[in-house]
């Protein structure tokens, strides 16, 4: 007969992908998922101060910059993906994110709410394990300044979008499609 603690000792010596997948995707959920109000109340104020042009520091530097400081903070991978990039530079999905956000859609236009389409995984990168975490973003009133139909935007608005983003995908959204995911590579 087995002592508590090596039943404990060899629980914890169990694989990473037996650990329980609901609750690391959890941690991680309530861990990254706060920086999206903080991104969306900014946002909205910027929006009201400065108009929409004005507002655009806010997608492409605030939001990085809040990121990044979470990055910081957990030393896991999170940023900010698209099928349909403003800044393919940052927001290029890798294959894993590219096949949830092709999901996402599915999953949308199935009827799921938005808002509460995610993904998470546990698999091997480079040989060691990682959890991938993916939330879907969906397009909130606020985002439709910048990303609904292109002949919605206003020509200097056009004009301020193509000077920071030249190669940019990331219009004709409407309110409630998903725009991209919040997506974490966190290792285990």
């Amino acid at each position: 007969m087995r002592s508590p603690l090596a039943i404990a000792l060899l629980v914890c010596s169990l694989p990473v992908g037996a650990q329980d997948l609901a609750t690391l995707s959890s941690e991680t959920r309530s861990t990254v998922l706060p920086v999206i109000p903080k991104v969306i109340a900014t946002m909205q104020e910027a929006v009201s101060n400065e108009g929409v042009a004005g507002a655009i520091p806010v997608c492409k530097d605030l939001a990085p910059q809040l990121i990044a400081k979470k990055r910081a903070e957990t030393g896991w991978d999170i940023r900010r993906v698209s099928l349909k990039t403003r800044n393919a530079e940052r927001g290029t999905p890798d294959a894993w994110e590219a096949a949830r956000l092709a999901d996402f859609d599915r999953r949308a236009a199935a009827g799921e709410k938005p808002e509460t389409i995610e993904a998470s995984e546990i698999v091997s990168l480079n040989g060691r394990p990682v959890l991938r975490y993916m939330k879907a973003l969906p397009v909130s009133e606020v985002c439709l300044g910048c990303h609904g139909p292109v002949d919605g935007l206003d020509a200097d608005l056009r004009r301020k979008l193509s000077e920071h983003y030249p190669d940019d995908r990331a219009t004709g959204y409407a309110k409630g499609q998903i725009r991209g995911a919040l997506t974490v590579k966190r290792p285990l």
